[in-house]
């Protein structure tokens, strides 16, 4: 089960995300992420990839995500 989203972002600083907006944006985002990664995970299952490998897959693009802070330097 994917694990619902934060009660608290994470701001830079270590203090919690105070803007209602943003606090909205990010839990539709985690919200919308998880259908997609539930249904892209369980198509590819019942399409015959392995378990585990299909995790990995996963994992691997998360892993390979770059940060916008860095492709703007």
């Amino acid at each position: 089960m994917i694990p619902p989203p934060p009660s608290n972002w994470p701001g830079l600083e270590g203090n919690s995300l105070a803007c209602r907006e943003k606090i909205k944006v990010l839990t539709e985002n985690h919200q919308e992420l998880a259908q997609v990664l539930r249904d892209t995970f369980e198509d590819a299952i019942l399409m015959g990839v392995d378990e585990a490998a299909m995790r990995g897959i996963l994992a691997g693009m998360i892993d390979g995500l770059e940060s916008p802070k860095r492709a703007s330097r």
